[in-house]
């Protein structure tokens, strides 16, 4: 947080994001205090500078990746079992899920301040000095620093969303000679970060690309910058941040220096048409689409020919985006997370880190899916919530949703089992003998994403042709159920979403983990956040587009929500919502809800959903629902019935709302307000 007129920092060495086939060691010229006209008057170090910006986006500030760095990925959807011990809780590479979910971390767990700021920091000198470069052109430069501007960005969004308001610092830094009593900066309200952000991202639209190519993947676009803005301002409108009612006592402790709220107590119905708005910036620029996989009828055991989702008049005999009759709805959402389809071919990346997501990215999330005949640590699990709220294939509630909580249509579970003469009349597709008829007919998302109890995994680069296409059943002593170790599914329920056909870790190689690219930011995401934003307005709004080239005149129109569900809802085999849902405010929220819990599982956005919806304080309360784990093969029929997990609990408390900031920040910065209920060193 000083102005720097020289650097007295080395640069990390960082290639992230950067496709020159040349780098010097930082020790080499980032020595001392190296002059700044020398660093911006170099092609090499301009590089190596804006690369060291980029470099802090890893590890503990990626949007997906697994547990060590991203707890955040897990809610009440998805969960995590092999930490389940007593860890040592001053120890931030140990946090439990229990620990975690019971909010038992401590202030400076998984810390991502230090870094976004010292991200902040090497991307504000990029943005000051680049103008001043004599060795690469006026475009270039332009380029570059809507890059280092974007990514400057980025960093104060992942503290908006972790930490909550954050202080803004001031562009051109402040004075390298003053202590840091002066130095020190107030937390910014929460709706001045999100202007900021806002305003930063359309500088840095302005001049960035539409597209890149494949080797400049990981690089922002203008769609990017726009698609960030679009989700900042969706949270600035949500009711955590405009004006809800459930966390009003937080809100009036969450205060700077001077007493003053940095949450909006008052609710503003305009914020959710700006963010509709911004949404639409982003569906205007025409370069996004969902992805969609071809119908098939023919097919192979790992990519089998497409199942057809129920007739339907209205979406049967169509083909997309009107209909699903020339589409396979399952590979259409399996390959844009196993590593199949390549980011440079998925037309609904948006962003993403690429395949560079350090030692806990979602290869290594993966490893912890897959079951133990792969060499898998089968202990990342679904809860029933979870696998309750996938749709069957005509669209209706699994029979005895919610059951458990009192709730659901009363309806209760269904009970039997696939047989031999069931696959071979080719019914219950794609169940193989043996599964409960829970699990079938179900929407393909939920083949996709759900590991029941009896599913297949393909493993096909298990170097033992025996250890292939095997049904993993979760009974207690099947070698995948309940055991006294670490591995095991506390619920029954296992992930198979970002599993290829091809993934095993046999003999502990990572190597044989399909590589994944990240899916920071993707288009569905946008499409729902369109239809949530204008469900919640009562009026008409006119807000400009993003360049301000036209006016958009945003209200809670059915045409319009329907652009942002029906492909959604199509592409996944399922009808749209009904026009009954669609008249009610209050039954559209709901539905949109579910659709982004099922559409997003896994991509790190129902954590912060119930935080920003203010469901926290109720859904995260509930226990947690698996099957009985404790039964055998033997006893199926009892496996297959609900019950608490007893080794996973859930509680919320507010200070739960947003994460505690570090000790050491607050000692160094002495008008920094910490987070409420958490400990401050005064």
């Amino acid at each position: 947080m000083k102005k720097i007129t020289a650097v007295s920092i080395f640069i990390m060495m960082a290639t992230l994001f950067i496709s020159c086939k040349k780098y010097l060691k930082s020790d080499q010229y980032f020595k001392d205090r190296l002059d700044l006209d020398k660093s911006f008057n170099n092609v090499d170090y301009i590089e190596e500078w804006l690369a060291n910006s980029y470099s802090y986006l890893t590890g503990v500030n990626a949007d997906v990746a697994s547990k060590g760095f991203e707890p955040f990925n897990f809610a009440d959807d998805i969960y995590y079992g092999d930490r389940d011990v007593d860890y040592d809780p001053t120890n931030a590479g140990s946090l439990s899920y229990n620990r975690f979910s019971l909010g038992g971390y401590h202030e400076g767990e998984v810390n991502s301040w230090n870094l976004c700021y010292e991200g902040i920091r090497s991307a504000s000198i990029f943005i000051q000095n680049i103008d001043g470069s004599t060795v690469i052109d006026d475009e270039q430069k332009a380029d570059y620093k809507a890059q280092a501007r974007f990514v400057r960005a980025y960093y104060y969004w992942l503290l908006l969303r972790k930490y909550g308001p954050v202080p803004i610092i001031p562009d051109e830094g402040a004075d390298y000679t003053k202590s840091y009593d002066e130095l020190a900066f107030p937390r910014s309200t929460y709706e001045e970060c999100a202007e900021y952000i806002g305003k930063e991202m359309v500088l840095a639209a302005k001049d960035l690309p539409q597209s890149r190519g494949q080797l400049a993947i990981a690089r922002p676009t203008r769609g990017a910058a726009l698609a960030t803005r679009a989700k900042v301002f969706l949270y600035a409108a949500s009711p955590l941040m405009n004006g809800g009612k459930v966390s009003a006592d937080f809100k009036t402790r969450l205060v700077d220096d001077k007493g003053n709220p940095l949450l909006s107590l008052t609710y503003d119905e305009q914020k959710w048409a700006r963010a509709a708005a911004a949404a639409k910036d982003v569906m205007q620029l025409g370069v996004y689409s969902l992805f969609v996989a071809p119908y098939t009828s023919s097919g192979t055991i790992t990519h089998p020919a497409t199942i057809a989702p129920p007739y339907n008049a209205e979406y049967s005999d169509k083909p997309w985006p009107d209909g699903w009759a020339n589409i396979d709805p399952f590979e259409s959402y399996r390959r844009l997370f196993d590593g199949e389809l390549s980011a440079a071919e998925n037309p609904e990346l948006i962003f993403t880190r690429g395949q560079n997501q350090s030692s806990e990215g979602i290869n290594v999330m993966v490893v912890h899916q897959l079951p133990r005949i792969a060499s898998g640590w089968n202990t990342h699990g679904m809860t029933l919530k979870q696998c309750d709220a996938y749709y069957m294939n005509d669209g209706s509630d699994a029979p005895g949703k919610d059951m458990e909580y009192g709730e659901g249509n009363g309806s209760q579970r269904v009970s039997g089992f696939v047989t031999d003469e069931d696959v071979a009349a080719g019914k219950y597709k794609p169940l193989a003998a043996g599964v409960s008829l829970q699990f079938a007919n179900r929407e393909p998302r939920f083949y996709a994403s759900v590991a029941y109890n009896g599913s297949v995994w393909h493993l096909t680069n298990e170097s033992q042709e025996y250890n292939r296409e095997k049904q993993v059943f979760y009974y207690r002593g099947s070698g995948n159920g309940y055991t006294n170790t670490m591995f095991w599914l506390r619920t029954g329920i296992g992930i198979m979403k970002y599993v290829n056909p091809q993934d095993t870790y046999e003999n502990g190689d990572l190597n044989k983990v399909v590589p994944k690219y990240e899916p920071a930011i993707r288009y569905a995401d946008i499409l729902l956040e369109y239809a949530e934003a204008l469900n919640e307005l009562t009026g008409s709004y006119n807000i400009p587009s993003w360049d301000s080239s036209q006016t958009y005149s945003i209200s809670r129109n059915v045409p319009e929500m329907q652009k942002g569900i029906r492909p959604v809802r199509i592409r996944a085999g399922l009808p749209d919502f009904s026009d009954a849902v669609y008249a009610s405010n209050t039954q559209l929220r709901k539905a949109i809800k579910r659709e982004r819990q099922i559409e997003l599982m896994g991509e790190q956005e129902r954590y912060y959903d119930l935080r920003r919806w203010e469901d926290a304080s109720t859904e995260l309360v509930r226990p947690i629902y698996g099957y009985n784990v404790l039964m055998t093969q033997d006893q199926r029929d009892l496996f297959h019935q609900p019950v608490a997990a007893f080794a996973l609990q859930s509680t919320f408390a507010d200070k739960m709302y947003f994460w505690p900031i570090e000790i050491e920040e607050l000692r160094r910065d002495n008008r920094l307000t910490q987070n409420p209920g958490w400990q401050t060193y005064k």
